[in-house]
């Protein structure tokens, strides 16, 4: 990443708010599957939102990796 940012910027907040929401949706799936324990077309989509939801949990720790160490080799 080419800019600059420090850990107080705004950017960090968004991608840490995206990947603790995303994590807290991965927890709620668990119990939604559950719910549609009679209806396996629901509890399928449900575990489709839950694998989408890890990969952006994964995808924002790399992001906010990459903004954090360009702001650390920016700074060296």
């Amino acid at each position: 990443m080419s800019n600059e940012h420090a850990p107080t910027d705004d950017i960090f907040f968004d991608m840490v708010s995206i990947q603790y929401h995303s994590m807290k949706a991965c927890e709620a799936y668990d119990k939604y599957v559950e719910d549609a324990h009679d209806h396996q077309d629901v509890a399928e989509f449900i575990r489709q939102c839950q694998q989408q939801d890890q990969a952006r949990v994964l995808k924002c720790h790399e992001l906010i990796k990459e903004l954090a160490g360009a702001k650390q080799h920016a700074n060296a």
